[in-house]
């Protein structure tokens, strides 16, 4: 059976590619939680869509899977099909527990600075679950892991300048005091990102 197979060196095989996106994407959503129980927004696409969604123009899940769509062509066109794929399963998957997740838990009493401190360790573990397995939540991601993959820049230092950007923009719609606090979870998790993702031991593009 194809599951008990050993896969070859530097690989990983179905069924560990399968728990990790699911461990991943599991993380990521929990994490969501951990800021939309603080008020906080991040950065990237998920970050553009819990904007939206505090605008009340739709629910984060949704919002989230629709404005990813367009990345998905350049995914095809430098990643790859299967990298794209998996990458599609996480956004789904993702999305799916988003919305899930406030149906059977309530976070309440949590101060901005640990729900963003939280976020950035959860998001930033799952995040590195999806890389490592050939996936990633679409968006800035996946052009991080272009650059990384072709140009050797870390995808955690890529992803956090993006960042910056969003925070600056943020502070239009937001009290300084939720950017600061959301702009320290995102510090957390690229940090974890940059650290722990190396070009040297996993390589996104299949």
């Amino acid at each position: 059976m194809i599951l008990l197979e050993t896969p070859p060196p530097g690989r990983h095989s179905p069924a560990e590619d399968v728990q990790g996106i699911l461990i991943g994407t599991m993380l990521v959503a929990l994490g969501i939680q951990f800021l939309e129980a603080s008020s906080l927004i991040t950065g990237q696409i998920a970050g553009l869509a819990l904007v939206i969604s505090y605008l009340g123009i739709g629910s984060f899940g949704p919002v989230f899977f629709v404005i990813n769509l367009p990345f998905y062509v350049f995914a095809v066109r430098q990643m790859g099909w299967v990298f794209t794929i998996k990458s599609f399963a996480a956004v789904v998957l993702m999305s799916t527990l988003a919305e899930a997740l406030p149906l059977v838990m309530t976070i309440a009493d949590l101060h901005p600075g640990v729900g963003a401190v939280l976020f950035g360790v959860s998001a930033g573990v799952g995040l590195l679950s999806l890389f490592r397995h050939g996936a990633s939540l679409g968006g800035v991601g996946i052009v991080a892991l272009f650059l990384q993959d072709r140009y050797g820049i870390k995808a955690g230092w890529v992803q956090l300048g993006f960042d910056l950007c969003v925070f600056a923009a943020a502070l239009m719609l937001f009290a300084p005091d939720i950017v600061g606090w959301s702009l320290l979870g995102a510090a957390v998790l690229n940090i974890i990102m940059a650290i722990n993702h190396r070009r040297d031991r996993y390589i996104a593009r299949s």
